[in-house]
Protein backbone atom coordinates (compact mmCIF):
# COMPACT_ATOMS: atom_id res chain seq x y z
CA UNK A 1 0.00 0.00 0.00
CA UNK A 2 1.25 3.48 -0.81
CA UNK A 3 1.00 6.44 1.54
CA UNK A 4 -2.26 7.66 0.03
CA UNK A 5 -3.99 4.33 0.49
CA UNK A 6 -2.85 4.21 4.12
CA UNK A 7 -4.16 7.72 4.71
CA UNK A 8 -7.36 6.87 2.84
CA UNK A 9 -7.29 9.87 0.48
CA UNK A 10 -6.49 10.66 -3.13
CA UNK A 11 -3.03 12.06 -3.90
CA UNK A 12 -2.96 15.75 -3.08
CA UNK A 13 -0.65 18.63 -2.21
CA UNK A 14 -3.22 20.15 0.12
CA UNK A 15 -1.59 19.97 3.57
CA UNK A 16 -4.90 20.54 5.36
CA UNK A 17 -6.43 17.48 3.65
CA UNK A 18 -3.41 15.36 4.57
CA UNK A 19 -3.48 16.60 8.17
CA UNK A 20 -7.18 15.82 8.51
CA UNK A 21 -6.71 12.33 7.08
CA UNK A 22 -3.79 11.62 9.41
CA UNK A 23 -5.72 12.78 12.47
CA UNK A 24 -8.78 10.74 11.49
CA UNK A 25 -6.75 7.55 11.05
CA UNK A 26 -4.64 8.15 14.15
CA UNK A 27 -7.66 7.97 16.47
CA UNK A 28 -8.24 4.28 15.65
CA UNK A 29 -4.71 3.10 14.85
CA UNK A 30 -2.94 0.47 16.92
CA UNK A 31 0.74 0.88 17.80
CA UNK A 32 1.85 -1.04 14.72
CA UNK A 33 -0.58 0.79 12.45
CA UNK A 34 0.45 4.11 13.94
CA UNK A 35 4.04 3.70 12.78
CA UNK A 36 2.88 2.93 9.23
CA UNK A 37 0.52 5.91 9.39
CA UNK A 38 3.33 8.25 10.47
CA UNK A 39 5.52 7.04 7.64
CA UNK A 40 2.70 7.56 5.18
CA UNK A 41 2.17 11.05 6.54
CA UNK A 42 5.88 11.87 6.07
CA UNK A 43 5.80 10.60 2.49
CA UNK A 44 2.61 12.49 1.67
CA UNK A 45 3.93 15.77 3.06
CA UNK A 46 7.47 15.32 1.74
CA UNK A 47 8.95 15.42 5.24
CA UNK A 48 12.25 13.71 6.06
CA UNK A 49 11.75 10.02 6.80
CA UNK A 50 13.43 10.29 10.19
CA UNK A 51 11.48 13.35 11.28
CA UNK A 52 8.25 13.05 13.31
CA UNK A 53 5.05 14.09 11.54
CA UNK A 54 4.10 17.69 11.98
CA UNK A 55 1.21 18.31 14.32
CA UNK A 56 -1.98 18.42 12.20
CA UNK A 57 -3.53 21.84 11.67
CA UNK A 58 -6.82 20.77 13.20
CA UNK A 59 -5.05 19.70 16.38
CA UNK A 60 -2.98 22.92 16.57
CA UNK A 61 -6.20 24.93 16.45
CA UNK A 62 -7.54 23.01 19.44
CA UNK A 63 -4.49 23.72 21.65
CA UNK A 64 -4.42 24.75 24.37
CA UNK A 65 -7.55 22.87 25.44
CA UNK A 66 -10.48 25.04 26.38
CA UNK A 67 -12.91 24.28 29.25
CA UNK A 68 -15.62 23.44 26.71
CA UNK A 69 -13.33 20.84 25.11
CA UNK A 70 -12.53 19.33 28.50
CA UNK A 71 -16.25 18.94 29.18
CA UNK A 72 -16.68 17.33 25.78
CA UNK A 73 -14.19 14.57 26.68
CA UNK A 74 -15.45 11.03 26.40
CA UNK A 75 -17.59 9.94 29.33
CA UNK A 76 -16.30 7.28 31.67
CA UNK A 77 -18.09 3.97 32.18
CA UNK A 78 -20.23 5.12 35.12
CA UNK A 79 -21.31 8.27 33.29
CA UNK A 80 -22.21 6.28 30.19
CA UNK A 81 -24.32 4.00 32.38
CA UNK A 82 -26.17 7.01 33.79
CA UNK A 83 -26.89 8.25 30.28
CA UNK A 84 -28.19 4.83 29.21
CA UNK A 85 -30.47 4.60 32.24
CA UNK A 86 -31.94 8.03 31.57
CA UNK A 87 -32.54 7.17 27.90
CA UNK A 88 -34.34 3.99 28.95
CA UNK A 89 -36.56 5.95 31.36
CA UNK A 90 -37.39 8.54 28.72
CA UNK A 91 -38.20 5.80 26.17
CA UNK A 92 -40.63 4.28 28.64
CA UNK A 93 -42.10 7.72 29.36
CA UNK A 94 -42.78 8.32 25.67
CA UNK A 95 -44.95 5.20 25.61
CA UNK A 96 -47.29 6.74 28.20
CA UNK A 97 -49.02 9.80 26.75
CA UNK A 98 -50.50 10.79 30.10
CA UNK A 99 -47.21 10.74 32.02
CA UNK A 100 -45.27 12.31 29.15
CA UNK A 101 -47.63 15.30 29.31
CA UNK A 102 -46.52 16.06 32.87
CA UNK A 103 -43.48 18.39 32.99
CA UNK A 104 -42.79 17.38 36.61
CA UNK A 105 -42.06 13.81 35.52
CA UNK A 106 -39.61 15.05 32.89
CA UNK A 107 -37.91 17.19 35.54
CA UNK A 108 -37.74 14.27 37.96
CA UNK A 109 -36.04 12.01 35.40
CA UNK A 110 -33.69 14.50 33.74
CA UNK A 111 -32.89 16.44 36.89
CA UNK A 112 -31.93 13.45 39.01
CA UNK A 113 -28.21 13.74 39.99
CA UNK A 114 -25.81 13.08 38.44
CA UNK A 115 -27.78 13.28 35.18
CA UNK A 116 -28.20 17.02 35.75
CA UNK A 117 -24.47 17.68 35.38
CA UNK A 118 -23.69 19.80 32.27
CA UNK A 119 -21.61 17.17 30.44
CA UNK A 120 -24.16 14.43 31.10
CA UNK A 121 -27.07 16.72 30.28
CA UNK A 122 -25.41 17.58 26.97
CA UNK A 123 -24.84 13.92 26.13
CA UNK A 124 -28.43 13.01 27.03
CA UNK A 125 -29.68 15.90 24.92
CA UNK A 126 -27.69 14.66 21.92
CA UNK A 127 -29.06 11.15 22.40
CA UNK A 128 -32.68 12.33 22.64
CA UNK A 129 -32.58 15.06 20.03
CA UNK A 130 -33.49 12.99 16.97
CA UNK A 131 -36.54 11.44 18.65
CA UNK A 132 -37.79 13.89 21.27
CA UNK A 133 -37.14 17.22 19.60
CA UNK A 134 -39.31 16.53 16.51
CA UNK A 135 -42.12 15.40 18.82
CA UNK A 136 -41.86 18.65 20.76
CA UNK A 137 -41.84 20.67 17.54
CA UNK A 138 -44.94 19.03 16.05
CA UNK A 139 -47.10 19.48 19.16
CA UNK A 140 -46.92 15.97 20.66
CA UNK A 141 -46.27 17.49 24.10
CA UNK A 142 -48.13 20.24 25.94
CA UNK A 143 -46.52 23.67 26.15
CA UNK A 144 -45.11 23.29 29.71
CA UNK A 145 -43.16 20.18 28.65
CA UNK A 146 -41.88 21.88 25.50
CA UNK A 147 -40.79 24.92 27.48
CA UNK A 148 -38.93 22.74 29.97
CA UNK A 149 -37.12 20.81 27.23
CA UNK A 150 -36.19 24.04 25.44
CA UNK A 151 -34.50 25.40 28.54
CA UNK A 152 -33.01 22.14 29.83
CA UNK A 153 -31.31 21.13 26.58
CA UNK A 154 -30.85 24.63 25.09
CA UNK A 155 -33.29 23.74 22.30
CA UNK A 156 -34.41 27.33 22.06
CA UNK A 157 -35.97 26.87 18.64
CA UNK A 158 -38.73 24.95 20.45
CA UNK A 159 -40.09 28.29 21.67
CA UNK A 160 -41.54 28.60 18.16
CA UNK A 161 -43.35 25.26 18.49
CA UNK A 162 -47.15 25.37 17.84
CA UNK A 163 -48.09 24.37 21.39
CA UNK A 164 -45.97 27.10 22.97
CA UNK A 165 -47.25 29.75 20.59
CA UNK A 166 -50.83 28.63 21.19
CA UNK A 167 -50.40 28.92 24.94
CA UNK A 168 -48.89 32.38 24.58
CA UNK A 169 -51.79 33.49 22.38
CA UNK A 170 -54.31 32.02 24.82
CA UNK A 171 -52.67 33.85 27.69
CA UNK A 172 -52.78 37.10 25.72
CA UNK A 173 -56.43 36.60 24.80
CA UNK A 174 -57.38 35.83 28.38
CA UNK A 175 -55.55 38.87 29.63
CA UNK A 176 -57.37 41.03 27.08
CA UNK A 177 -60.72 39.54 28.00
CA UNK A 178 -60.11 40.17 31.68
CA UNK A 179 -59.21 43.74 30.97
CA UNK A 180 -62.30 44.29 28.84
CA UNK A 181 -64.47 42.68 31.49
CA UNK A 182 -62.95 45.02 34.04
CA UNK A 183 -63.73 48.02 31.88
CA UNK A 184 -67.35 46.94 31.44
CA UNK A 185 -68.00 46.48 35.13
CA UNK A 186 -70.38 49.18 36.42
CA UNK A 187 -68.85 51.72 38.79
CA UNK A 188 -69.45 51.41 42.50
CA UNK A 189 -71.88 54.33 42.29
CA UNK A 190 -74.41 52.02 40.69
CA UNK A 191 -75.24 50.72 44.19
CA UNK A 192 -76.16 54.26 45.25
CA UNK A 193 -79.36 54.52 43.20
CA UNK A 194 -81.53 51.95 45.05
CA UNK A 195 -80.79 53.78 48.28
CA UNK A 196 -81.81 57.12 46.75
CA UNK A 197 -85.05 55.68 45.42
CA UNK A 198 -85.79 54.18 48.84
CA UNK A 199 -85.28 57.55 50.54
CA UNK A 200 -87.59 59.26 48.03
CA UNK A 201 -90.34 56.70 48.56
CA UNK A 202 -89.93 57.01 52.32
CA UNK A 203 -90.16 60.79 52.23
CA UNK A 204 -93.27 60.60 50.04
CA UNK A 205 -94.98 58.30 52.54
CA UNK A 206 -94.07 60.56 55.44
CA UNK A 207 -95.34 63.61 53.57
CA UNK A 208 -98.64 61.88 52.92
CA UNK A 209 -99.02 60.93 56.57
CA UNK A 210 -98.29 64.45 57.80
CA UNK A 211 -100.64 66.03 55.30
CA UNK A 212 -103.41 63.65 56.41
CA UNK A 213 -102.85 64.53 60.05
CA UNK A 214 -102.95 68.23 59.29
CA UNK A 215 -106.18 67.97 57.34
CA UNK A 216 -107.84 65.98 60.13
CA UNK A 217 -106.96 68.69 62.70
Amino acid sequence: MNCWEILGIEPTRDRAVIDAAYERQEKFASDEELERLRQAYREATGAESNAPPAEPEARREQSPAQPEQAEAAELDASEQQVVREVIIQISALLNDSRRSSDPQIWKAILGEPPADQPRLRREIGHALEQQVRPMAENGSFPAPVVQFLAGWFDWYSLRDAPEVQAEDETFSDNAGSDQEAGEELPPQMVNFWPAVIGWIVGLAILATLFSGMGGGG
